[in-house]
């Protein structure tokens, strides 16, 4: 358990040093209202009865109502000069017979543990409690409210109850037990009969709450039944999780956008700019200015499919040029090839024909 309060028990001159733990907890299984047709919560917005405006939190404010309809504004300042104690300790008033304080008056229960320190004088003032069957009148300052309260003993543990004022707990007061009702000796003793017949000792374990073990087997039973649904996401403005929700999904959609695009360009080295009205953004993608609207399902296998296929054509695309580029290099080579040939036949055959008019012109020159 985690403590919710530090401070200290004073009574006379000693001084308990104390942790506060909540003593109690709720096992009600909750239920909140949905849309019956998509499951969807039902939200409640804060609205102004004058104008019927939704009114935003900074707007709103304390007041209190007086019995002739006045309406008294009331703000931090005025609360923080409130005459009330913010000392951390808890202060015994009187100790008083525990069968004097009405059950009626009981409002939350808390533990008490003491410090390492306060074992003994914690043990001493739980002991006092117990051999004298008396409870601790304490006055507690919790929250900035200050309560009365009594300290008993459960157990090894001093438990803090704190009680309701007693102008809250109000007065029973029925007609029909102010007259006086006839009673006679022989029923008098036969319900007293049946009450000792069904006397024993206090077991709260033997008890159960039926209730809300018959509820959670249902919610278990309509679950195994398929019964039970995937919770919608909510597209409210105000939940922060489907708003996280939207905007990782639009990342990752721009992500796969970019990605694409940028292949597409090396491919074909193209620069263009997307054409009017196309902002980049795959079919039904959200953007994370703009609301983050997460993407339907449809629009989101529609999205990765045209990925894909943009993909597949971008890979064919290169396949097709690096061929062409190939074929190219093959022809210029070969091209190159055959001028090299034909230079050398034509530079092989004017050498023959000079050759042969230098030897014509000797065989000339020796016939003269």
């Amino acid at each position: 358990m985690r403590a919710m309060w530090k401070g200290a028990v004073a009574f006379g001159l000693v001084n308990v040093p104390v942790k506060l733990y909540t003593a109690t907890s709720q096992h009600d299984v909750s239920l909140h209202m949905v849309h019956r047709e998509d499951g969807g919560r039902i939200r409640y917005r804060k609205t102004c009865t004058v104008d019927g405006e939704e009114v935003p939190t900074d707007e709103i404010a304390r007041a209190h109502t007086t019995d002739d309809g006045q309406v008294v504004m009331i703000d931090e300042g005025d609360l923080d000069s409130l005459p009330v104690s913010s000392s951390q300790e808890i202060e015994v008033q009187e100790f008083v017979p525990a069968d004097q304080v009405d059950p009626i008056m009981f409002d939350k229960t808390y533990y008490l543990e003491p410090e390492a320190r306060a074992a003994k004088p914690y043990a001493l003032l739980r002991e006092a409690l117990r051999e004298t069957d008396r409870m601790a009148v304490v006055t507690v300052t919790m929250r900035r409210r200050e309560s009365m309260a009594v300290l008993r003993v459960r157990d090894d543990v001093i438990v803090l109850q704190t009680l309701l004022w007693p102008d809250e707990v109000r007065a029973a007061d029925f007609e029909v037990l102010q007259g006086e009702v006839d009673v006679r000796p022989q029923e008098l003793a036969m319900a007293s009969s049946l009450v000792e017949s069904m006397a024993s000792d206090f077991d709260p374990e033997q008890y159960s709450d039926s209730y809300t073990e018959a509820l959670r087997e249902l919610i278990a039973a309509k679950a195994d039944d398929g019964e039970a649904r995937p919770a919608p996401v909510d597209r409210g403005d105000d939940d922060g999780d489907a708003q996280i929700v939207d905007l990782m999904a639009a990342l990752r959609a721009s992500v796969e956008r970019t990605g694409s695009t940028r292949t597409t360009a090396r491919t074909t080295g193209s620069d263009q700019e997307p054409a009017d009205g196309d902002d980049g953004r795959a079919d039904g993608e959200a953007t994370a200015g703009s609301g983050t609207r997460k993407p339907a399902a449809g629009s989101t296998r529609s999205t990765a499919k045209k990925t894909t296929v943009k993909k597949a054509t971008a890979a064919k695309k290169t396949t097709a040029t690096k061929t062409a580029a190939k074929k190219t290099t093959a022809k210029k080579t070969a091209a190159a090839s055959t001028a090299k040939k034909t230079s050398a036949a034509t530079k092989t055959t004017a050498t023959k024909t000079a050759a042969k008019k230098t030897a014509t012109k000797r065989a000339a020159s020796k016939a003269s």
